[in-house]
């Protein structure tokens, strides 16, 4: 599936998805003040929106690249490696009434470490802020028991010639809100969710009504090392998507390493920062 079909679709991230990531990042106390149920994601937060008027009109995806901020922000960005989905999305009197999952993909929601009035601030900050693997894979279904089921999320940091763990290896099935429960939680937010805290008023992004949209489904908790670190120019941020069933992580961060390309099937983003 090629990913470029995506890029005049609007992009959106899930806070809180992934336990212990909020706080690693310094930002749940931003959400002291957000209504959301026992084990359940924070909202939902737009990076894209096309035609949009100001930051949120600015394509910021690169698959190859991630350009820092000029300024003092540029010693505060970190990566976040995601899960991201491509799906449909169908309306109903002006609502969305399904949320269809497409295929799915590595992505790095990079995010800028300040306090902001709203989470979208700190996540688009012009071209080249974000990531996409260039392979996006066909995904027909979030049931459990389904494909993604056999699938796990981890990320590396080359700096210097030295590759680190920077996002745990996790199974995607470690997510919060994940299966069909994630695409009616979606669904909800994208309709219902209030101008709250650091939240904005999506239906109101939504207009338009569009056919479809990214998701990126939230970061991953970091390794020690990269929980206190910032980014670098020069460095190389991997995020990778990989099957258990066809690869291991030692067999993953091996062709990493080496810089050889996973099997078919297992999405791998490379950014060199800028």
């Amino acid at each position: 599936m090629d990913p470029h079909r995506f890029r005049d679709v609007p992009r959106f991230g899930i806070a809180g998805n992934m336990a212990g990531h909020l706080e690693q990042a310094g930002e749940a106390g931003d959400f002291t003040q957000v209504e959301a149920a026992a084990g359940q994601p924070k909202g939902i937060f737009p990076t894209y929106i096309p035609g949009s008027r100001g930051f949120l009109g600015v394509d910021p995806v690169s698959f190859d690249r991630l350009r820092l901020p000029r300024g003092s922000d540029a010693a505060r960005v970190q990566a976040e490696p995601e899960l991201a989905l491509f799906v449909a999305l169908d309306w109903l009197d002006g609502r969305v009434a399904a949320v269809r999952p497409l295929g799915f993909t590595a992505y790095n929601d990079a995010s800028i470490r300040k306090p902001a009035p709203k989470i979208s601030i700190k996540k688009n900050w012009g071209a080249a802020t974000k990531g996409f693997a260039p392979e996006v894979v066909p995904l027909e279904t979030l049931e459990i028991g389904g494909p993604l089921d056999r699938y796990n999320l981890v990320a590396f940091l080359r700096r210097d010639g030295v590759l680190r763990t920077y996002g745990e290896d996790s199974p995607v099935q470690s997510y919060a809100c994940f299966h069909a429960s994630l695409l009616t939680w979606i669904a909800e937010k994208l309709n219902d969710q209030a101008e709250e805290g650091p939240l904005e008023h999506l239906a109101a992004l939504l207009h338009d009504q569009p056919a479809g949209a990214v998701i990126g489904i939230g970061a991953t908790r970091y390794t020690p090392f990269a929980a206190d670190d910032r980014l670098q120019a020069g460095d190389e941020v991997i995020v990778a998507v990989y099957d258990r069933d066809s690869v291991g992580f030692n067999d993953v961060r091996a062709r990493v390493q080496g810089g050889i390309a996973l099997p078919a099937g297992n999405p791998v983003l490379r950014q060199r920062v800028e």
